[in-house]
């Protein structure tokens, strides 16, 4: 059956992104099929079952999958005719990925400071202890848990200061003090006025007041 998507705006607002026409099927089984979204500032929640598209919204979100006749923008950048300023306004880390792993975390996280005019070094430097991070930060990224591992992407994320940030099922793999911390700046961050965060889950981040609820369906 076709994916049933709803979007369920709480309050009127400018919006941060724009997306038309993110229609998927691969195989010729319908995955994602959202006209239009708007994504405004504060925290949206991306809804759904197993296999509904979570994920695969997100990576669409970030051109990382492109689909031939959509539309992506970021403030004025629009990515199929200014990609790295369209990119220069988004973070994006897939969870599962291996690119990084040969390059220690203090040096992913220095590579990654250097792409973000608005990068916050002491919150980085707070996330590092909070989420104990700093003894593991010299080694390379394979040697760490994958709870760990998450922890760096999430700590770059939170730091980045991009307009849109994208998080794919934030708090797996994370222990309880990590997982409040990351509600903590989520909850901040629903009342900021021109940043948007899109956080893929299951389940909506407990406490944190939504700016958008987009459901892919169960």
């Amino acid at each position: 059956m076709p994916a049933m998507s709803s979007v369920s705006p709480t309050a009127s607002f400018a919006s941060v992104a724009q997306a038309r026409a993110l229609h998927w099927a691969p195989a010729g089984s319908p995955v994602l099929d959202l006209p239009a979204l708007q994504i405004p500032p504060g925290v949206s929640w991306v809804g759904g079952g197993e296999g509904r598209g979570k994920s695969s919204l997100l990576r669409c979100l970030a051109g990382d999958l492109r689909l031939p006749a959509s539309h992506l923008q970021i403030g004025s950048a629009v990515l199929a005719t200014a990609p790295a300023a369209y990119r220069a306004q988004l973070f994006w880390m897939d969870p599962r990925t291996t690119a990084h792993d040969p390059v220690p975390g203090a040096e992913f996280l220095a590579r990654t400071a250097t792409r973000y005019p608005g990068w916050n070094a002491a919150l980085l430097a707070d996330l590092s202890e909070t989420l104990d991070l700093a003894p593991h930060l010299h080694k390379p990224l394979y040697m760490l848990s994958t709870g760990s591992k998450r922890k760096v992407w999430l700590a770059a994320a939170l730091a980045s200061g991009a307009a849109l940030t994208l998080l794919d099922e934030p708090f797996a793999a994370l222990d309880k003090r990590s997982i409040r911390c990351v509600l903590d700046l989520l909850r901040e961050a629903a009342s900021h006025p021109q940043r948007a965060w899109v956080v893929a889950d299951y389940e909506a981040p407990a406490g944190v007041p939504l700016a958008q609820h987009i459901d892919l369906g169960d």
